[in-house]
């Protein structure tokens, strides 16, 4: 609190006993069979505009385990808490594991200026304007975020999906916004005690046992992004509401 941390006066941090957390899934074996069918050069083009996607579709998500561990999640810090300890996902591990480009780190925000209607996004998105072979890379990348990083409504793709699309032309990284719907849907999720987990399950469980070690060999050393302006925490703008963002509390983990 005498840092100036992002809870208004009087608000007091809590856990409470129990929440009922839905992770139901979409079916990605369409998206599988694309996938597998799509030759190396194709793929390597995906890779180098849209990062490791793919690879969400082949991660399991233990229900159970993601059940258990979202009775942890502190909606005040955006933290889960274990006894004295909090931990957290961050911006930088998530980049890390998405592969995202290096040229999207320092561009997080960008200001809409002119956005174009909901049909205007989704011909730029579907290729109207591009060669073939780009085409079919945006929209399976369009269906990856809308069916497994954002699945707000299962089996179909969100109208608000497609304006993340905008800014990534900007190039503007998406891992914040993603942060910033995980932590808001834990947050609802734990507010209500009950409710359906809307955001990418997959990042959120991506350590097994065999990856947890004192030091991370793929996680490079570089600067991260941890305070704005005087505050030693961050705003992250989501899809549908932004949340407070704290490394700072999390930075020895």
């Amino acid at each position: 609190r005498e840092k100036g941390d992002s809870l208004v006066e009087g608000y007091v941090s809590e856990l409470w006993d129990f929440t009922r957390v839905s992770v139901t899934q979409n079916n990605f074996q369409e998206l599988k069979e694309i996938w597998d069918q799509w030759n190396n050069e194709v793929r390597q083009l995906f890779f180098s505009n849209y990062g490791d996607l793919p690879y969400l579709l082949y991660m399991k998500v233990d229900n159970r385990l993601f059940r258990a561990l979202a009775q942890f999640w502190n909606p005040a810090y955006s933290c889960f808490t274990f006894g004295n300890v909090d931990l957290v996902p961050t911006i930088e591990k998530y980049m890390a594991l998405l592969r995202c480009s290096k040229i999207l780190v320092d561009k997080v925000y960008s200001k809409a200026v002119n956005t174009p209607t909901f049909l205007k996004r989704l011909m730029n998105i579907t290729g109207m304007t591009h060669p073939n072979t780009r085409k079919k890379i945006d929209v399976f990348a369009l269906s990856i975020y809308g069916l497994v990083v954002f699945p707000k409504t299962l089996r179909h793709v969100d109208e608000t999906v497609t304006d993340l699309f905008d800014r990534l032309e900007k190039r503007v990284t998406p891992v914040p916004t993603i942060l910033a719907e995980t932590f808001r849907s834990l947050s609802a999720c734990r507010r209500a005690r009950d409710g359906r987990f809307i955001g990418c399950a997959q990042l959120l469980l991506n350590l097994q046992e065999e990856d947890i070690e004192w030091r991370a060999p793929w996680l490079l050393l570089d600067e991260i992004l941890y305070r704005c302006g005087d505050f030693d925490w961050i705003p992250l703008i989501g899809i549908w509401e932004a949340v407070g963002y704290a490394p700072l509390l999390v930075l020895k983990q």
